[in-house]
């Protein structure tokens, strides 16, 4: 099964969220910037309003493309314990300062002058495009968990088995349309169009978001 792009798969997770969650109120959160489109989605077949949780990966030295680790906008990491003893510490270090600058750089250029939307006590939704080893999604329910809401909610398109095991018992549901045994190895091996995405897009999808809900 091929997802057409971010917008397809954005509505089959909202018709597949809608049926357990429609109505209940709570906040939908995007991981930027591939979660974005879909939150966006989400968000709107849902009537909830949209923030953002930004964490970021941080990869192998020789191979960037995979997650040895992930760290929130607070600072707070979450690794592969056997991966980081691999890799030097002088390296990792600056590699998480690097990545907190650039989370808050991120909300910055996509939210400025927003305040975080108030979770306490209800439905947190959680959004990506696609998770592989699942670490910056970790880092992820972490943050949100220090928001005390009421019930946690993972909403991917597509997800490894052995990771969306992992997930279940750090949250209250995983919502997923494809729960892979053999997992390609890639996100993007799942969509047919799978384009990165810029900050001036995510900045007007957001836009175009909080519009909607302010004449809502």
């Amino acid at each position: 099964m091929l997802f057409r792009d971010r917008v397809d798969a954005g509505k089959r997770l909202a018709k597949a969220l809608a049926a357990k969650y429609q109505g209940i109120d709570g906040v939908v959160y995007a991981l930027p910037r591939g979660g974005v489109p879909l939150g966006v989605i989400v968000a709107g077949a849902l009537h909830l309003p949209l923030d953002l949780i930004i964490s970021r990966k941080i990869g192998h030295p020789y191979n960037p493309e995979y997650a040895i680790c992930a760290v929130t906008e607070q600072g707070e990491v979450l690794c592969d314990e056997q991966e980081l003893a691999l890799v030097d510490k002088d390296w990792f270090e600056r590699r998480v300062r690097e990545e907190v600058d650039e989370a808050k750089r991120r909300r910055q250029c996509y939210l400025s002058g927003c305040e975080h939307l108030s979770v306490e006590g209800k439905l947190a939704i959680l959004v990506d495009d696609g998770i592989a080893t699942g670490l910056t999604m970790r880092a992820a329910i972490r943050d949100l968990k220090s928001r005390r809401p009421g019930r946690t909610v993972v909403a991917i398109p597509v997800i490894p088995a052995d990771t969306a095991a992992v997930l279940q018992t750090e949250v209250d549901d995983v919502v997923a349309i494809l729960v892979e045994p053999f997992y390609r190895g890639s996100v993007g091996s799942y969509y047919r169009d799978f384009p990165q995405l810029g900050d001036e897009e995510v900045s007007a999808l957001l836009g175009e978001q909080r519009h909607r809900d302010d004449h809502d």
